[in-house]
């Protein structure tokens, strides 16, 4: 018979700390006791989840792990300051099957002017090798010099963007690898960067947690600021003023995962919206009639230059995670400047939507 004892911990975004201790036996949960600063209703309920726990294969699902806990809760159980997912998620990191942040040793790769294809294809390429192994878990900031209209990987080019008005303002349209919406970047306009990281950092939660889950420091930079910012589910971050940008994840087969952001600085909404035909339809279901008073720039909330509030914000990371200064080496950019040549320069991954 093996027998080991195990230990883990979650603390739910804006709520209370998860424990779950336990001994596997045999490859199964045994002795399990979840325990943590939460609340719960009524009191045998706890009981309820250690049972439910009890006897499970350590290799059961998240999702089916999740779905024996809420059948095992009384009707009328309240849980206040956590939920079941959030006890799959402490059992899991007990197993070692989900990561946190301080299991990691973290890069920072600031942010030079790239191409805008470039900054595509490292968004893959890096994302890939955190998957393998090959590299740390790692922020990079994006920075490029021409304007860019950047649209979803399921966004249709018609659709979204008005080529007239592209051609006219000279803005180059690319399609990124993961879903969401248009990104309007010109240059010194937006602050953008991407996490990669193993998915074992969002192993058990929800696509909705994930994104404040992983932007928590973000929050954190703009707090430090004077910046009061918040998430909107799915993926926008907003403040009192309006929103300020979106989030977008792509996870790839190997197990590592890309999930990028692109805020306002300074950005021109009348152009963008000559550029955007789906600016105007989007706004029009807010009642508002102006992209100016739905994009609200951080300088104007900031009043610091641009590379200010990005090395705020890159500051801000390093210390809350320990982090090293990184950069993209000669093999990773060689593997970017080829994705771009055979995937997302091509016509072909352009017109992937027409």
């Amino acid at each position: 018979m093996s027998t080991s004892r195990a230990h883990g911990e979650y603390k739910v975004l804006g709520g209370k700390l998860v424990v779950a201790d336990f001994t596997v036996t045999d490859h199964r949960l045994t002795e399990v006791s979840i325990n943590g600063d939460f609340f719960l209703e009524p009191d045998e309920a706890l009981a309820d989840i250690n049972a439910a726990l009890t006897g499970l294969p350590e290799d059961t699902e998240p999702a089916a792990i999740q779905q024996r806990i809420e059948a095992a809760l009384p009707k009328d159980a309240v849980l206040f300051g956590f939920d079941a997912r959030a006890v799959v998620i402490a059992v899991r990191r007990a197993l070692a099957k989900a990561t946190s942040w301080a299991d990691h040793e973290w890069e920072v790769i600031p942010a030079q002017v790239r191409p805008t294809l470039e900054n595509l294809a490292l968004d893959e390429v890096l994302a890939r090798e955190v998957g393998a192994g090959h590299r740390p878990p790692t922020l990079r900031f994006w920075d490029w010099d021409e304007p860019a209209v950047v649209i979803g990987s399921f966004q249709s080019v018609g659709n979204e963007v008005d080529a007239e008005g592209a051609r006219r303002h000279g803005v180059q349209v690319v399609r990124r690898v993961s879903g969401g919406g248009a990104m309007f970047m010109e240059a010194g306009n937006c602050i953008t960067y991407s996490l990669y990281v193993p998915q074992s950092l969002v192993d058990g939660m929800s696509f909705a947690d994930s994104y404040p889950f992983l932007d928590a420091w973000v929050m954190q930079g703009f707090a430090e600021l004077g910046v009061e910012a918040f998430y909107v589910p799915l993926n926008d971050i907003a403040t009192p003023q309006g929103k300020i940008g979106g989030a977008a994840q792509k996870r790839f087969a190997n197990g590592g995962m890309v999930h990028h952001v692109t805020m306002s600085y300074d950005i021109d909404a009348e152009k963008m919206t000559d550029v955007l035909r789906i600016g105007k339809e989007k706004l029009s279901d807010k009642g508002i009639r102006s992209a100016k008073k739905r994009v609200d720039p951080l300088r104007r909330q900031t009043g610091m230059a641009r590379q200010d509030v990005i090395a705020a914000l890159a500051r801000t990371f390093t210390d809350r995670y320990g982090a090293r200064v990184g950069k993209v080496s000669d093999s990773e950019l060689a593997a970017a400047r080829h994705l771009v040549a055979h995937k997302f320069g091509t016509e072909q991954w352009f017109h992937r939507v027409p």
